[in-house]
Order: structure tokens, then sequence, then C-alpha cells
């Protein structure tokens, strides 16, 4: 992710210094702002890949600013962050036009995640890797078949995606909301419930090889070990 150009709105002068320190330890470009207005001043002067938006800011909330700059540029990805999670500030944040939406406290691990998503979905994350080695197993998830020795596993759509998005994080936490949004599309208390199914089955996939796990993290999601 080295080299995007940040725009970060965020009136807590703490938490944005230690957003923005991260952030450049990954080799991004930050432009930190306190509030919308400035940051609106800034967007107009600035190119940015990114915009990072705290919703509860004085002069210009992140509502409003979202609103101007999508009046003009519907394409620059946009993640709210906000310590509201009532689920109409949610709505009112997609209908706006961002394209995801982190509510506070949040880890470092997790925004980084979401922002990997949201680059390679809009075009500006490098090109990932399409075949993996997984322990004793080849992964090709062009052709959708896991491959053991002399055996081939053919994988159904969601059982490739959620196995490559493990893959692309190996021995990271996964979280169950992201490989939800961006497989199922949707986190709902239903598919949560298919994707427990999709995870069991790619546990015995690979069942053959002590060395890999797939373990479950507590209130988080999961992580694919490989010993």
């Amino acid at each position: 992710m080295s080299g995007y150009r940040v725009l970060l709105l965020e009136d807590d002068p703490s938490l944005g210094q230690v957003l923005c320190d991260h952030l450049q330890m990954q080799g991004m470009e930050v432009t930190l702002c306190a509030d919308g207005e400035f940051g609106l001043v800034a967007y107009r002067k600035n190119q940015y890949d990114l915009c990072l938006v705290d919703i509860m800011m004085p002069r210009k909330d992140g509502f409003t600013f979202a609103r101007e700059i999508r009046q003009t540029d519907k394409k620059i990805p946009l993640i709210f962050l906000t310590a509201r999670s009532m689920k109409e500030d949610k709505i009112e944040g997609f209908r706006i036009g961002c394209d995801d939406y982190i509510t506070k406290p949040f880890s470092i691990e997790e925004l980084m995640l979401r922002i990997e998503a949201v680059m390679r979905r809009s075009g500006a994350g490098a090109e990932a890797p399409t075949e993996f080695e997984i322990g004793a197993y080849r992964f090709d998830c062009n052709r959708q078949v896991l491959i053991h020795g002399d055996s081939r596993q053919k994988l159904t759509d969601k059982e490739s995606d959620l196995l490559r998005l493990l893959c692309l994080h190996k021995n990271q936490i996964v979280t169950r909301e992201e490989a939800l949004k961006r497989i199922w599309e949707d986190d709902s208390y239903f598919t949560g419930r298919s994707m427990d199914v999709f995870v069991s089955r790619l546990r015995k996939y690979l069942k053959d090889d002590p060395t890999i796990e797939i373990k479950g993290v507590h209130g988080k999601g999961f992580r694919l070990i490989v010993g």
C-alpha cells in the first residue's frame, strides 16, 4: 500500500496523529486536517488516492464534506471513521457514497485491511498473486483448484474467494465483517453462519497437512496459520 496519498480528517489530535504515524509507516503520504473546512481546502489543492473521514467534526462534519466532494468526484475511495454506530448513520454514509464505514474504537490492523480492500476494489491496489503455496498444498485461485500431490480439489466460487483472502493475509487475522463484506457483500447473521460452513469445508480440504490450521479468533475472525 506504499505510495498512496491519503487525506485524513480527524478532529481528535491524539487519534489523528496516531493514525497519521501508522499510515506513514506503511509508506503513505498523509495530510491531516482537523475539520471538514480545512479538509475541503486541502482536497481542492491536491490530488489524493483515498479520504479517511471522521463524521463528528466542528465547522463542517464528515457527511457534509463527503457530499461536497461527491458532487465533483464520484470515484475517489472514501472511508468514514466514526464513534457513531447507529444503523441510520451507516445507511446515510453509504447513501452519500462512502466505500466503507469503520466504527471506533478500531484496531490499526482492521483499518489497514479495510483500506487494502477498498483500494483493490477501486483498481488502485497492486495486482495480487493468483497462486499460493500453503504448506504441502498449491492453490490456483484462477482455476479454483487446490492441489495436494496427485489429488485435486475443485472449489466453489466462494470457497476459492475465502481461501484467497486468507492466503493474502496468511498468519494475520481476517475479520468476520471484512470477509462477509468482500465475499458475500452482506454481514448479516445468516450470511455469517453460511461463512462458518465454508470455513469448515476449507479445513477439511486442508486436513492432510497438520502444519496448516484455519484458527477461529474469538470475537474477531479467522487466521490461516501455516507452520
